[in-house]
């Protein structure tokens, strides 16, 4: 029996564009095998669709709060569990 997915769309403020930060995302999300995308929003912040079971993206979302990028800063998270994300085999980084 494999674990339950959850989805969650994690929204992340600080400096978080132009420093590598969704590429980072990326490489992070594919060592924990978690799904979804990252792309930039008009407004400076980031957005991350994930997917994963509990203690994957319980590891996951502390590494992104600490900035999986050396040069990125988060300075703060929201994070909501969405059921309407759609299920992917892998993490994109999107437009």
């Amino acid at each position: 029996m494999t674990a339950a997915k959850i989805k969650l769309r994690i929204n992340v403020q600080g400096k978080v564009q132009g420093v590598g930060f969704r590429y980072m995302t990326k490489v992070l999300a594919d060592e924990l095998k978690v799904t979804g995308g990252v792309w930039n929003e008009m407004d400076g912040s980031v957005t991350i669709e994930a997917i994963g079971d509990y203690p994957t993206l319980a590891k996951f979302i502390e590494k992104v709060k600490a900035s999986p990028s050396p040069f990125g800063k988060v300075t703060h998270t929201t994070i909501n569990k969405d059921c309407t994300i759609k299920d992917s085999q892998n993490f994109s980084i999107r437009n």
